[in-house]
């Protein structure tokens, strides 16, 4: 079962297909995948973007969520952990990596860190992030998460940075 995780303005829900409309316009967007890919994803790729986050949480036990601004029920992006068994040079062993991706809307106002650091909470583990050295907002988000640069790596041609989060101790 994916939990629902609520921040005081945001709701993180599981996917559904009626996501996909608002799904495939945030991957659509020249300035949302700048840093992730490079270019617009197409509307077949966002729906097996969908497909995939929910495959994700039977197999692994975590995964993506659906962001959802709490007042007015709009769908903002998304946030979560996956183990795509990237190959990455040089690798990364086998931990959660978390990744967030928002609508330009929600950009510069504490989304992502409010998201992702729900999501963080939930997951209680160690955990890593990629991150395009010239995408600024991510690195300042993964840096207010207490994220630390492990080094540059290489992912097929593209050049990353990859940091790491151990885990807080719980209670």
């Amino acid at each position: 079962m994916i939990p629902r995780l609520d921040t005081p303005r945001l709701v993180l829900r599981p996917h559904t297909a009626a996501d996909f409309p608002a799904l495939a316009a945030l991957w659509a967007d020249p300035e949302v995948t700048r840093h992730i890919g490079g270019r617009p994803f197409t509307a077949e790729e966002s729906w097996s973007r969908l497909l995939r986050y929910a495959g994700l949480w039977p197999l692994l036990g975590f995964g993506y969520w659906a962001v959802e601004d709490r007042a007015t029920g709009a769908y903002l992006g998304d946030v979560g952990f996956a183990d795509f068994h990237r190959a990455l040079d040089p690798p990364v062993e086998a931990l959660p990596e978390i990744g967030w991706v928002l609508a330009p809307a929600a950009h510069g106002r504490g989304v992502a860190s409010e998201a992702a650091g729900a999501a963080l909470s939930w997951l209680r583990r160690d955990c890593f992030c990629i991150i395009a050295p010239a995408n600024a907002g991510s690195l300042r988000v993964a840096a207010k998460l207490g994220f630390l640069p492990r080094g540059p790596a290489r992912y097929g041609a593209t050049p990353m940075l990859v940091l790491e989060r151990p885990c807080a101790p719980g209670p």
